[in-house]
């Protein structure tokens, strides 16, 4: 597949722009091409924010996937996955979901309701190739906090057949990120938690 089109799509405050500008740097320092297209919500407010991440060896293009041409779906959050999946996926789209739902203030006020997580689980089994339904925030959470999420799901999309990227490039730069060794050594093994998840996934 060239290019290769990943979108990886959450709520502001879960590291989403973080972990597209780490696959970008990674890929690019590989030897690829790299264009990334990012659409913000009010982060402040669990705004959804959206990153179109296209890798390719031939040349640059456009930052914008077009619809239903996603190779890879990174889902922080699950209702933000469905929407993208049913605007970009497809019957052969690969998709990494967190299964943990973050209310927006529609749903905490009682204004909406949120859909049940396991319909939501259904309806993303059914509208793509392969789901990787990963309970991946409270694994976060014993490694030190939620924002541990966007590296667990990296790792897990590097241990995915096709992808470009291997843990030892993610790890590359990471140590240009983060100097505290007690932060390095935790993202480090966030990345091989998320590996371990889907090398041991059970479907």
């Amino acid at each position: 597949m060239d290019p290769m089109n990943l979108i990886i799509a959450g709520v502001g405050g879960q590291g989403n722009v973080l972990a597209s500008q780490i696959i970008g740097r990674a890929a690019v320092k590989k030897g690829f091409m790299i264009t990334i297209g990012e659409t913000f919500g009010l982060s402040q407010r669990g705004g959804a924010v959206m990153s179109h991440i296209r890798i390719s060896k031939e040349k640059k293009y456009g930052p914008l996937i077009p619809p239903n041409r996603a190779h890879f779906i990174i889902g922080l959050e699950p209702l933000e996955t469905l929407r993208i999946i049913e605007a970009f996926g497809n019957e052969k789209t690969i998709v990494i979901a967190n299964s943990r739902p973050i209310h927006p203030l529609n749903v905490i006020a009682g204004d909406a309701e949120y859909p049940d997580p396991h319909w939501i689980k259904d309806a993303l089994g059914s509208a793509c190739g392969r789901l990787f339904w990963l309970n991946a925030t409270d694994l976060a959470l014993d490694l030190g906090g939620p924002i541990m999420l966007n590296m667990i799901l990296l790792g897990a999309f590097c241990a995915l057949p096709g992808v470009p990227l291997e843990i030892p490039d993610v790890e590359e730069i990471l140590k240009t990120i983060f100097s505290e060794p007690d932060k390095l050594s935790a993202n480090f093994e966030a990345l091989k938690i998320g590996r371990d998840l889907i090398l041991d996934y059970k479907f």
